[in-house]
C-alpha cells in the first residue's frame, strides 16, 4: 500500500529527478516516490505545478493543514478508479438502503466504543459498566427502532455523549473534558481529539480514493457541498479504535503532557 509521510517543518517540496525533495534550512531531505501513497503537510510548505504533476503521475495524495492543525484541503490526483456503474449503484444504495447503511455505521461506532471501554473495565475501571451495558442493550434497541436519519443521528449523539462522560474515569485530571468543543478546541483533550479526527479524515479520503466509490455520496451524514461526506461516514466508525485508543495511550503513559506539549495561545 505504501507509506504516509508527514512534513512538520516549513520548507519547499519539489520534484528532483524521479524523487521528492524537501528543502529546509538549506538542507535537502529526499523522499522516494515508490513507497509513498500520501503526504501530510502540517506546516507551511511551498510547492509548484511541476510537483503536482509528478504527484499525479505517481498517484500520491497530498493533504494540507492550516497553522492550527485544521484540515484545509487535499490535492487529489486524476482518478484511475472512475466507474460510472458504481456511481449509479452508490446512488441507488443511497435512495433504497440509506437507513440500513447508516444504522450499520452507528452500530460500528457503538461496538468499537464498547471495545475501548471494555479494556478499562477489565483493568478495574468498573465505573464504565453502565455505558457498556447501555451499548449492548438500550442502544441497540433504540437504533433498531429508529425509522429516519434524524433518529439514527440522535442515537449516535447519545453514544458519543456517554463515551465522553467516561473520560473522567479513564484520563488524569489535567486531561478531563467537560464537553466536546471544536473550532477552536478549548483545552488539551479537545485539541487532541480535533487533531486526531483531522488526521483520520485525511486517511479515509486516501483510502476511498483507491476505490471506485464517490466521496460525495454519504449515508449517515447528509451529502453536502464543500466536503467529502463519505469520509466522515466511514471515519466515524474507526475513531474509537484509532483516534481515541491512541490518545488514551499517549496520555495515560505520559508520552504527551499538558506542561510540555500544549500552548494555550
Amino acid at each position: 500500500m505504501g507509506s504516509t509521510r508527514y512534513i512538520t517543518s516549513m520548507g519547499e517540496l519539489k520534484r528532483k529527478d524521479n524523487s521528492l525533495c524537501f528543502r529546509k534550512n538549506n538542507r535537502n531531505v529526499y523522499i522516494p516516490v515508490e513507497n509513498t501513497k500520501e503526504i501530510y503537510c502540517m506546516s507551511e510548505v511551498s510547492i509548484n505545478s511541476k510537483l503536482l504533476d509528478f504527484l499525479s503521475m505517481n498517484n500520491i495524495v497530498m493533504h494540507f493543514f492550516n497553522y492550527y492543525g485544521g484540515y484545509s484541503g487535499t490535492f487529489y490526483p486524476k482518478k484511475n478508479y472512475n466507474s460510472g456503474k458504481l456511481v449509479v449503484k452508490q446512488v441507488e444504495a443511497y435512495k433504497n438502503k440509506r437507513l440500513i447503511i447508516a444504522k450499520s455505521i452507528v452500530l460500528g461506532i457503538g461496538e468499537n466504543i464498547h471495545e475501548v471501554l471494555y479494556h478499562y473495565y477489565k483493568h478495574d475501571k468498573k465505573e464504565v459498566k453502565e455505558t457498556l451495558d447501555w451499548i449492548k442493550g438500550d442502544m441497540k434497541v433504540n437504533l433498531e427502532a429508529a425509522n429516519n436519519i434524524k433518529q439514527i443521528m440522535q442515537v449516535e449523539g447519545e453514544i458519543w455523549y456517554r463515551f465522553y462522560s467516561e473520560f473522567k474515569n479513564i484520563l488524569p485530571q489535567d486531561f478531563i473534558m467537560n464537553k466536546r468543543v471544536k473550532r477552536p478546541p478549548d483545552n488539551p483533550i479537545n485539541a487532541l481529539i480535533s487533531f486526531g479526527n483531522t488526521l483520520l479524515y485525511g486517511k479515509t479520503i486516501t483510502a476511498i480514493y483507491n476505490t471506485h466509490l464517490d466521496q460525495r455520496i454519504s449515508f449517515l451524514h447528509e451529502p453536502s457541498e464543500g466536503r467529502f461526506s463519505l469520509s466522515l461516514d466511514i471515519g466515524e466508525a474507526f475513531k474509537p479504535v484509532i483516534v481515541f485508543k491512541t490518545i488514551f495511550n499517549l496520555v495515560n503513559n505520559r508520552k504527551i503532557q499538558v506542561s510540555k506539549h500544549f500552548d494555550k495561545n
